[in-house]
């Protein structure tokens, strides 16, 4: 059994096709399909409000991508899931009509809340329950933050303050006072440290290219600065030729960075687990309940 989970961000859009194992009632997925096209569509809307013409045209083209491999898949059920942008812009309704229309595939506009809940409901399995975290998730649109005592998340805010976004100077005056003082207000009812978790692409890439690379998956905040100031030093042309980042990475990796720094140290964090999971994990989760309940009801 297969699900698929289509996540249109900011600054790409990613499918991902994963299969269900299940190994004496324990339930796994295992990832067997994972493809990402840089659509840019922040660049669009967070410039001139809309989705340019052309940027619809590439759109439609990589949904009927996507969905010749689900049907080559023979996925079960799928999901897509549009963020900050395509939910900011003023004509998504229409494309997003036009879509269902010619495709038969339907796209779902998510805020801020619902996002962080599909990323939160994988990435708190792999939290200490003794641990206090600080969940950063950074896309090109919007930060999403989560507070968590006892593995039970009890604040959560999202803020117009993204990687894509930050690269355009589109970012509006006092956002980063707003998340300065509401991390301070959640912070002072927790007791003991902090720790970060970081979602998202460039926190896992940034991840990746540091030297502390083991089973914990966690890196020093003077590690990652380190390697941002390091990434930081090159030219947008020598991150990709000597780097050799992806040219819709290098130029958005970063800002994001100085958000996932900035975060932390308002938290006092010490230091960052990245466990490598996001949106598309969340979707693959909650198609998976949905099929059980569904399984339920019939019974």
């Amino acid at each position: 059994m297969k699900f698929a989970a289509i996540d249109i961000g900011s600054n790409a859009a990613r499918l991902q096709i994963s299969s269900v194992l299940d190994n004496e009632g324990m339930i796994s997925f295992k990832r067997v399909e994972y493809v990402r096209f840089a659509l840019r569509l922040g660049h669009d809307v967070f410039t001139d409000g809309c989705i340019s013409p052309e940027s619809e045209v590439r759109i439609f083209k990589l949904m009927h991508a996507y969905k010749l491999l689900m049907d080559l898949h023979e996925v079960q059920d799928y999901s897509i899931c549009a963020t900050s942008a395509m939910r900011e812009a003023s004509n998504s309704a229409e494309i997003i009509t036009r879509i269902h229309k010619i495709l038969d595939m339907k796209i779902l506009l998510i805020d801020g809340t619902r996002e962080a809940e599909l990323i939160n409901d994988v990435v708190v399995k792999s939290l200490n329950p003794k641990k206090n975290y600080l969940h950063i998730d950074v896309g090109g649109g919007s930060t999403e933050l989560n507070f968590y005592r006892n593995q039970e998340k009890f604040a959560t805010k999202s803020f117009k303050i993204g990687s894509v976004r930050l690269l355009e100077g589109k970012e509006k005056a006092g956002d980063w006072e707003k998340m300065q003082l509401w991390i301070s207000q959640q912070k002072s009812m927790i007791h003991g440290p902090v720790h970060a978790v970081g979602t998202g692409g460039n926190i896992s890439k940034l991840y990746n290219m540091s030297s502390q690379i083991d089973e914990s998956k966690t890196m020093d905040f003077t590690e990652l600065k380190k390697v941002a100031d390091y990434v930081g030093s090159f030219s947008y042309e020598e991150r990709v030729n000597k780097l050799r980042l992806n040219t819709d990475r290098a130029d958005v990796i970063v800002p994001a960075a100085s958000i996932y720094l900035s975060a932390m140290e308002l938290a006092g964090c010490a230091t960052i687990f990245v466990p490598d999971l996001g949106l598309k994990d969340g979707i693959i989760q909650m198609l998976h309940e949905r099929m059980q309940a569904r399984r339920r009801a019939v019974n």
